[in-house]
This record gives C-alpha cells, structure tokens and sequence, in this order.
C-alpha cells in the first residue's frame, strides 16, 4: 500500500466483496474516509485500528459480515464524525474508548450482537447527534447522563435489554427528532417531562413493558408525526381534546393495551392522521362520526374492543381507506352503504358483531378489495348477481354463520385471485355454480350447511368436475346439503394437494369414483350418511396418508376389499349401515394404527380373521348385526386396550373365552343374540372397568357367577333368555338390577324384586302337609305363568316403536334417563336468555332440571357435518371417566333428531373468557393454579386411567372453571378413542391450529405427546396471553418462536398484567415465568420422543407454587 500514501478516499459500497479487511487499509495515514458498506466482508478489524490514522473523519462498514470485538483503538481517531458499523455480526461490549471522539456526530452500531451496558462516557461527546443501538442485546437502565448530548437528534435504543425507568432526564433533548425505546424491559410510566421535546416527530415506545396512563402533556407536542405505545399496559383514557395540538400527527398506535372509556371525537382534528390503531383494548361506547373528517386516513383497526352502536355512515367519507377493521366488538345495526364510496379499501373485517340487515351491493362493489370478512353476524339477503366481476382482487371471502340466502351467483367463478371461499351455515339455495373450477388459486371451499343442489340431481355433479382445474385445493366442504347427484369420476382429477373431502348427509348416489385413489395426499374422506351403491373401489389403498375413512351409512355392496390394508395411517375405519358382504379381511391385522373399527350393520359372514385380534392398541371394535360365526378364540384377550367390544347379532356360538377377562379396560361387552353355550365364567368379575354386560338371547346355562358382584362400576346387566339357574347374586351393582335383566331364564331364584322364585334355604324341611304329586304341579305351574306374563312384558317393552325412542347412551338401557320435554322444560324451551355458549358443532344452554339441580346442556345441530360422531364419541369416551379436573357428563337426551348432552355446569366459563374478556383478571397464582389443575386431568388420562386416552383438543375454551376457580377440561367430542388426526366443523380439523403438535398435523401420528405440546402451547398463553393465532404471528413466526427467541428476556412476552417492577415479589415471579416458559418449551420440544409426560408437569408446576405461596405466607 506504499503507493497509495496519498489516498484520502476509499470506497467500494455494494461490490460483492469477499474475504477480510487488509489491516495495511488502515495504516494509510492519510485516508479521510473509508466506506466499505453493503459488501460480504468477514474477519475482525485490528485493535489498533487508528494507530497510524489519526486523520479518519468517516468509517463505513456497516451491511457486512464483520465479527469478533469493535476496537478500543476508535478512540485513538479523534477526528472521527461517523462510525457506522451497523448489521454485522459484532460481539461483546461498546468500547469505552469511544467516548473519547469529541467531534464524533453519527454513532450506528445496530442489529449486531454487543452486550453490556452503554459505557457513559459516550455521553459525554457533546457533538453527537445521531446515536442507533437498537438490535443487540445490551441491559442496564438508560442512563440519566444522556442529558449531556443536548445536540442529538436520533436516539435508537430498541430492540435491547435495557430496564428500568425511562430517565426523566431525556426531556433535557430539546433537539431530539427521533426516540426510539421499544422491545425492552422497560417499567414505569412514560415521564411527562417528554413535552419539552419540541422538535420530537417520531415517539416510539413500543413493547416496553410501560404501564399507568399515557401524559396528557404527550398530547401537546405538535411537532410529533407518529405515536407508537402498542403493547404495553397502559390504562386510563384519552384526554377529550386528543389532537388539539397534534396537527402533523401521521400515525397513533396505541393498540394491545388496557386503555379504556371513550373514543374521543377530537380526534378528527388529527388532520394528517394516516394510521389509527386501537385494537385489543377496553374501549367502549359509540365510534364518533367525527372519524369520518379525516379525510387521509388509510388503517383504521378498532378490533376486540367493546364498541356498541353503529358504523358511522360518516366513514364513507374516508376515501383513501385502505385497511378497515372493526370485528369482535358489539356493534349492532347494518353496514352503512356509504362504505360502498371506499374506493381504496383492501381489507374489510366486520366480523362477530351483531350486525344485521342485507348488506349494501355498494359494498360488494369495492373493486380493489382484497379481504371480507363478515363471519358470526346476523346479516341476511342475498349475493348481488355481479359479485365476481365488482371484486376482482378478492382473495378471500368469509360470511359464514350468518343468514344469507338465495342462490350462490354465477359471477363468483370470475374471482381469479380468490384462495378462501367459506360461506358455511347460511341459508343459500339453488345450484352451486358449475365453473367454480375457474377459480384457479381456491385452496378451501366451504359450502357446508345449506340448501345447495345440483343443476342435474339425476346425473353427475358437475361443479366436482369443474373443480379439477383447482391445482391448489386443499379442503372441500360440502356437508349438509341435498345434492342429490352422483360423484364424477373426474373427482380422483381434484388438485394432488387434497388433503380433506367432507361431503357426508348430500344424498348422494351412485358409486364411489376409482380415481379417487389419485388423491394421494388426501387424509380424510367422509362420504358418510349418503345413498352411495356399488362396490368399495380396490384402489382405494392407494390413499397412503389417510387417517379417517367414513363410509358408513350407505348401500354399498360386496366384499371388503383388500386394497384398504394398505392405509397404513388409517386410524378409523367405519363402513357400518352398508350391505356389505363376505369375509374381514385378515391383512386388517396389519393396520396397526387402527383404534376404531366399525362394520356393524352388515352381512359378513364367516369367521374373525386371527389377524384381527393383534390390534394391540384397537379401543373399538364393532362388527354386531352380521352372519359371523364359529367359536370366539382365546386371543381375544390380546386387545388389552380394547374399550368396546361388540359382537351382537351374529351366530357365534361355544363357550364365552376364559381369556376375555384379560381385558382389564372394557367399559362394554355386548355378546347378546348369538349362540353362545356353556357357564357364565367366574372370571367375568375380573373385568374391573366394565360397565355394560349384554349377554342375553344365547345358550348360556348354569348360575350367574357371584364374582359379578365385585364389579362396582356395572350399570346395565341382560342374561335374559338364556338357561341360567341358581340364585341372583344381591350385592355389588345386583343392588341397582330390575326384573327385566334375568327374564326368561331356565330356573332362577332371588330376591323378590327379580320376579323370581325364592330360593330354598333349607332342602330338608318338611313338606308332608301337601303331597309331592300337588306341589310339583302347582310349582311348575305357577312358574310357568309367571314366564309368560314376564315374556310379554319383555316383548312389549322391546317391540320397536313408531316413534323415535329416547335413548341415554351413557347408561344405556337403564331406566333413569333425562327425557326430553324435561330438557325443553330446564332451559325454557332453549331459548336466547338461557344460552350461554356456542360451539362447532351445537349450542350450550343453561338449565335447572325438575330435581333443582342447575346443569348446561350441549344440544348437537345434527345437520352439520360431524356432530353424530362427535356425541357418540363423548359419551364412549367420558361415560367411565371420573376426576376432579375433567367435567363431569351427567347424562344424555338421544331420539333421531335430537342429541344433547347434560353436563355438570361450570358457572365461571371458560379459561379462554377469563383471558381475553375485558372484565375479567386472573392473577399470577390464579393462572399457575389452573395450569395445575388442567395438568392433573391430563395426567389422569394419560397414566391413571384404564386405558390412556387422549384429548386431541385442549386449548383454553375447552377449560371450564367452577365456583372455586378449580379447572375442568371438557369437549371430548374429538375422537378421542381414535388416537387419529380428524376434522371437524369450523375447527376443520381433528384439534385446533396453532395447538395442534406439527407430527398431528403433518402425519396423523396422534399420542399422550401431542396433548402435552399442546398443553406447552397453552401453558404460553396463559402467561403471555397471546393466542398462536394472533396476528403478529406470521410467515415463519410462532407464539412458540417468539417465546422461544425470548428465554434471556422474558419480560418481552410475559402479560404486562400480571408482573411490573413495583410488585414485592418481582424477583420471585420473574424468576417463577422464566421455569413456566422453560416447561411450556420442554412440553413442545421435537422429537415427540423428547417431550416431558405429564406427571414431571405436575410436579414442577406444583414446586413453583408452593415457592410463591411459601413467600406470601406471614
């Protein structure tokens, strides 16, 4: 470098230059200036980097890959005026050196990785004006010094670890154009000397962890363009004159914080106003027309407040309105149709208010939007006949849950860019559009649940057919309505990416397609409840990621085929209600993965497959009303985790097997109408889970073993119409049986309320006062008798009514049930004032049964997809369950149009109300108590119980509270006996996204594991109370991410309600959330293998709370 001794600049930005800096680069002592920026630059600078360099005014590395420490040598260059060293990969602490630059004006250091705190002696650099550390990981409070820099206009210190207060100092910065403190740990309130920053336009205290209400002397500064306190913990109102004296303000943010009162209508004095963000806030009352003059407003989001009133017709006036977001509030009254005069307007989010009326065609007219949402109202009327060609940019369209009607327009097929179209649970008639296929990006079609048909009810559906131009479908959902065609053969040609089709109660007909083998990605095929014929396509085994397979309720015909032993995933299989035929076949043996089978209905014949009997991890097996036959085997006992057997109405005949006393976890034996012969086995009574015993209509003979007595949880015994003779057995569940369980037996005896003959307590008395010749003939005619009357009171009782039955499937067969009428009685008829919640798949309500007894009744809307199954499922799983932290289920009300389940009532709500609703507060102990409780019930299910069951839906609306705040985890309704991913309506799928573990989602695999991430996930936002589905969780973010990226500063994340500096155990529960969230992230670890269980849950859980309970202890 000897010839270049000269040179006063060097700079080379944006070359793509490679390697190290040749540290001979600076020891040219004559170089003012060397700018090196945007390059791919590595290595670290020399520590005596200004050695022989005393003239350098200007260093620009910044935008490379430089690493290592930045050189206490700087402070060596003492003409220095800028350092930018910004986006590299720095480490360890600002040089102290530094703050010997005395003409030093630009000081950049940001997004590196620096540590420490600021050394003060930077602050004594009277000349600096310009000073961005934002981006590392620096701590300590902000020091009071800074007031030495009178001359700085910049000051970026976010994205740190700095606590503490902000110094009141910093109003000393008359200067300052730019403070920027967000993302730290900051506490306190915001300093009301600020209002001497006078020259100050932007002020962004974002995520600080600030609380108490926001000086009104902010208020004042008229230079400020931009005001960003989003997501602190800020309460109080907003002063009435709000921007009186704020006549540059661009942008206010003062969203996911606690402010509350008002919305104040001088805010349309903000007349440069472009930004107005509010949402997750208590704020109530009206939205003042006045909004409607800010005549350059482009963002307004007002979401999850607690707004009444109407839409301001004024807001039509807001024409340069691109982003309107007004959902999850109270609104009420219609849409405006002067929101029809956007123009601009790209996202439209109305939803879950309680909006009304027809919506105004003006709005469907926007033609730049993107986003409409108007999801959960009571709008009605119907779709304006050019809807596609008004929205051409529309991406996705949701007005589900609501009350629309009419006909789908035909113009919808024009939406080119449309991905999302849900238009679920309205009242839409006519046809559904044959060229929706022209929709070529559609990724989720949601007609569920209403009144569509098919132009050509007696041929091929031809909107199937159309959607095969769709290379990006991925969930098709047509439930629910009286399509009445038959299924296109062109439906194995739908998109390869497929992964759900729901078309269950849609009357369709014909056979079901053998290119539906194509759809290789598809996990769940529900064609159930439809008048399909045919056979089972053989190519089905194709569908190798399928997890649930609902063919049931059909007339399908023929064998079973073969092909389906190759759905290694297939985790129920329910091909019940068919007239299916031939044998099962054996290779089912090879479905491991299998935990519900369901061939009920049928005529097979012929024997069980051996095979079948090694499904070691099956929980149900149905295969009643067909022609099996030969002896049941001793293999039987093998399916140790059997739950219900069922094998009614077939010809089986031999001896009961010994071995099926090994199935220590079945609540179910249903063996009745069969050919059973032989003694009832004493080791019966060794099925300690058992519930139900269905044994009548066989051959059996001898006495009914005493060992039954033991059974303490048997609720339903029928060993009528066998040969049994011998005493009833009187203890144990005896106690609670009726005459109907022994009718029709050869000779048994007991007590009177069987309706038996007494049994002789002394063979040798003496019978000499009656003749033997009388006494046999009256005996056997007097029992005689009594068989007939018997008889005839079983026959009428059993005969099948006109009528739909009432049925209690939690205590089936027994007499105590909750009828009906006294359902109707208990909620008034359910009506508006007695509901109390709303579900997937039904409503909640409210109700005091004639007994006084106050419990909520599920009531299942049998007309959405799914809900059959879910109450079936409910009652299998929750009938034997009995815990502290699981809600109880008190009985059932079932007949062919009305399923309702009676639940112990939880008078708090749920988990989620407490989280996210305005007026309700859990603190610290109150959210570690439920966590506790909910990890209790999780370790019962998961360890204590007979048989492991999982959840596969836990989140906080499925955690209820009681008078004492004690956790009950409820809805059950997910298949919990399957083990197996599975969908169901609005959810979609089996659990809910963003609690779902990633092997659930992506391939099926559904275990005790699972439930835990899931618990993780929730464990975070109990404590952060953040939904894994806010929207600041995006691309590639997560809540488990961020939680995550955040473990060395927690304080980012936790809920700013439950912890600030002035708390006496700050330390302690700082230091308690730090192990929550390393817990949560145990409980979501990958691999599954890797994950905690949920009993080493409960006992750190419970250590934190005793450490905290232990410190408020005098």
């Amino acid at each position: 470098m000897s010839h270049l001794l000269n040179l006063k600049i060097l700079s080379f930005p944006m070359n793509n230059l490679t390697g190290s800096i040749p540290a001979t680069i600076f020891n040219i002592s004559s170089l003012l200036n060397i700018s090196l920026s945007y390059n791919s630059l590595s290595g670290s600078l020399p520590m005596d980097i200004c050695s022989t360099n005393p003239k350098l005014k200007v260093l620009n590395l910044s935008s490379n890959h430089l690493s290592g420490q930045i050189p206490n040598g700087l402070g060596q260059c003492i003409k220095l005026q800028v350092i930018s060293l910004s986006y590299n990969e720095f480490t360890g602490s600002i040089p102290r050196g530094i703050g010997e630059l005395v003409e030093l004006q630009r000081l950049s250091l940001q997004n590196n990785s620096l540590t420490g705190e600021i050394p003060h002696s930077l602050f004594n650099i009277s000349s600096l004006k310009f000073l961005n550390l934002a981006v590392n990981n620096l701590k300590g409070e902000i020091p009071s010094i800074l007031s030495h820099c009178r001359e700085l206009q910049v000051l970026a210190l976010s994205f740190n670890q700095f606590t503490g207060r902000i110094p009141e100092a910093i109003g000393s910065l008359s200067n300052l154009e730019g403070l920027y403190l967000g993302y730290n740990k900051l506490a306190g309130g915001i300093p009301k000397e600020m209002e001497n920053l006078r020259n100050l336009n932007i002020l962004s205290l974002t995520s600080s962890g600030l609380s108490g209400s926001i000086p009104v002397e902010i208020f004042n500064i008229s230079s400020l363009q931009v005001i960003d306190f989003g997501d602190n913990s800020l309460s109080g109102s907003l002063p009435m004159d709000i921007c009186k004296r704020l006549p540059n303000l661009q942008g206010l943010y003062l969203d996911r914080n606690q402010l509350s009162g008002h919305l104040p209508a001088t805010l349309s004095l903000c007349g440069e106003l472009l930004s107005l963000s509010l949402f997750y806030n208590k704020l109530a009352g009206s939205i003042p027309r006045e909004i409607g003059n800010l005549s350059k407003l482009e963002y307004i989001n007002l979401k999850r407040n607690s707004f009444e009133g109407s839409i301001p017709p004024s807001f039509g006036n807001l024409t340069a309105l691109q982003d309107l977001r007004l959902g999850e509030n109270n609104i009420q009254g219609n849409i405006p149709k002067e929101l029809g005069s956007l123009i601009n307007l790209q996202f439209l989010n109305l939803c879950d208010n309680n909006l009304m009326g027809i919506v105004p065609e003006a709005i469907f007219n926007i033609s730049k939007l993107q986003n409409l949402s108007l999801v959960q109202n009571h709008l009605s009327g119907s779709l304006p006949s050019g809807i596609g060609s008004w929205l051409p940019d529309l991406e996705g369209l949701f007005i589900g849950a609501n009350q629309f009607s009419g006909i789908i327009p035909l113009s919808i097929s024009n939406m080119s860019k449309l991905t999302i179209l849900g238009m679920s649970d309205n009242f839409f008639t006519g046809y559904v559009p044959k060229d929706l296929g022209n929709l070529r990006r559609l990724q989720w079609l949601d007609l569920s649940g209403n009144q569509l048909t098919d132009e050509h009810p007696t041929s091929e559906i031809a909107f199937l057919t159309s959607l095969t131009k769709c290379n990006s479908l991925r969930k098709l959902w047509i439930s629910g309505n009286p399509l009445k065609g038959f299924i296109p053969n062109s439906l194995g040609n739908l998109s390869i990416s497929l992964e759900s089709i729901v078309a269950s109660g849609c009357q369709l007909r014909g056979t079901i397609p053998t290119g539906i083998s194509n759809l290789t990605n598809l996990i769940e095929l529900r064609l159930h409840d439809n008048d399909l014929t045919g056979l089972i396509p053989t190519s089905s085994g194709r569908l190798q990621k399928l997890q649930v397979l609902y063919f049931s309720q059909n007339q399908i015909h023929g064998p079973i085929p073969s092909g389906l032993c190759h759905l290694a995933n297939l985790g129920f299989l329910d091909l019940s209600s068919n007239k299916l035929s031939g044998t099962i076949p054996s290779c089912f043996g090879n479905l491991t993965g299998l935990r519900k089978v369901s061939l009920h209905s049928n005529g097979l014949a012929s024997e069980i497959p051996s095979s079948l009997w090694t499904l070691r991890d099956l929980l149900v097996l149905n295969l009643s009303s067909n022609f099996l036959n030969s002896q049941l085997p001793l293999e039987v006992g093998s399916m140790k985790s059997l739950v219900v057997l069922d094998l009614s109405k077939n010809q089986f005949s031999g001896n009961i097997p010994s071995t099926i006393s090994l199935l220590q976890n079945l609540l179910q034996l249903y063996l009745s109408h069969n050919k059973l012969q032989g003694h009832m086995h004493p080791n019966l009574g060794d099925l300690v889970s058992l519930e139900y015993l269905d044994l009548s209509a066989n051959n059996l003979s001898g006495s009914i073993p005493k060992s039954l007595e033991a059974l303490k949880y048997l609720k339903y015994l029928n060993v009528s119409f066998n040969k049994l003779q011998g005493e009833i057995p009187n203890g144990g569940p005896f106690a609670n049986f009726t005459a109907e369980s022994f009718i029709s037996n050869l000779a048994l005896c007991g007590a009177p309320r069987f309706q038996v003959m007494a049994c002789e307590k002394d063979t040798r008395r003496n019978t000499k006062s009656l003749p033997l010749k009388c006494i046999v003939p009256l005996s056997v005619s007097l029992s005689a008798i009594i068989l007939v009357v018997l008889f005839i009171l079983w026959k009428q009782r059993h005969t099948k009514s006109e009528t739909p039955v009432q049925v209690d499937l939690l205590l089936p067969r027994m007499h105590r049930m909750i009828p009906h009428q006294e359902l109707l009685y208990a909620t008034s008829y359910f009506g508006e004032d007695n509901l109390i919640g709303k579900g997937s798949l039904g409503m909640v309500y409210k109700g005091v049964l004639s007994d006084g007894l106050i419990v909520a009744v599920k009531v299942f809307n049998l007309e959405l997809q799914g809900a059959f199954k879910s109450f079936e499922v409910e009652c299998e799983v929750m009938r034997n369950i009995c815990h502290r932290n699981l809600a109880k289920i008190i009985s059932s009300c079932s007949n062919l149009d009305f399923k309702a389940l009676v639940l112990e009532y939880m008078p708090n709500g749920s988990l989620e109300k407490w989280l996210y609703s305005h007026n309700y507060y859990l603190d610290f102990v109150q959210r570690l108590k439920i966590m506790i409780d909910v990890a209790s019930g999780l370790e019962y299910l998961h360890h204590y119980y007979s048989n492991p069951v999982v959840h596969c839906d836990l989140k906080p609306s499925n955690v209820l509270l009681d008078d004492d705040m004690v956790a009950h985890i409820s809805d059950f309704g997910i298949a919990k006996l399957l083990m197996g991913s599975e969908f169901m309506k609005r959810t979609k799928t089996l659990g809910t996204i963003g609690y779902m573990a990633p092997e659930y989602g992506s391939e099926g695999i559904a275990s005790t594991k699972g439930d835990i991430y899931s618990y993780g996930i929730m464990l975070m936002e109990t404590f952060v109370r953040k939904k894994p589905t806010d929207e600041m969780f995006v691309e590639e973010q997560t809540l488990k991410s961020w939680v995550e990226s955040s473990t060395n500063n927690i304080m980012e994340v936790i809920d700013v309600n439950l912890l600030t500096k002035e708390d006496e155990s700050f330390a302690l529960k700082q230091a308690c959330f730090s192990s929550i969230m390393t817990l949560a992230l145990d409980c979501t670890i990958e691999p599954l293998e890797k994950r905690i269980n949920m009993k080493d849950v409960v006992v750190r859980l419970k250590k934190l709370l005793n450490q905290i309970v232990d410190l408020r202890t005098p």
